[in-house]
């Protein structure tokens, strides 16, 4: 059933690692998890399964996206900003890259920043929630910087920032149980 049928709060979860069974599609899957237990609608999408380029900065650095908001290039990234529009809550769950949101986070939110730019006043974001993830398999160390930068992503993107939560191999046994919980409370807000 497409998104915009459902008369239930959709969450939508963007998860940006391309390790399906890692520690990152997990702390996804447990806040869809309390999400759907609560009666909410909830979507899990792969970002690297999705088609999305770089931008190119078309036209003297701003192309389509000055004159109507929308990016030129044809990838899967207009598609998925539609179904985010359309949710009530973003999941936005990224692994730790070096310290950072991993590659194909980035790309897809550096698009989605630039796309937004000119219509600020009349955004579908604005005042949407979202919750951030930032898990780090391997030592853990990076996550709040990583954290950090996707809370500026999206708080430029005008999202109220619901919680942004780090997760590491050393917290996950307790963060997963949190995350779910999170997906529970948020669907009933």
């Amino acid at each position: 059933m497409p998104l915009e049928e459902v008369d239930v709060m959709k969450v939508v979860c963007v998860q940006s690692s391309p390790n399906t069974d890692g520690l990152t599609c997990r702390s996804a899957e447990a806040v869809l998890e309390g999400a759907k237990s609560a009666g909410a609608f909830t979507e899990l999408v792969h970002l690297n399964k999705l088609m999305i380029e770089s931008c190119r900065a078309h036209d003297g650095g701003w192309g389509t996206c000055l004159s109507g908001g929308k990016c030129s290039m044809e990838d899967d990234f207009q598609g998925l900003r539609e179904k985010i529009n359309r949710s009530d809550v973003l999941v936005f769950a990224t692994p730790v890259y070096f310290g950072d949101l991993s590659e194909s986070a980035k790309r897809f939110l550096d698009r989605w920043r630039r796309c937004e730019f000119f219509g600020r006043d009349s955004s579908p974001l604005k005042g949407k929630l979202a919750l951030g993830i930032a898990a780090a398999g391997g030592s853990g160390r990076g996550a709040v910087r990583a954290l950090l930068k996707l809370e500026d992503y999206l708080a430029w993107l005008q999202f109220d920032i619901y919680d942004m939560v780090s997760v590491t191999q050393k917290n996950k046994s307790y963060k997963l149980d949190m995350l779910k919980a999170a997906g529970e409370t948020i669907a009933k807000s």
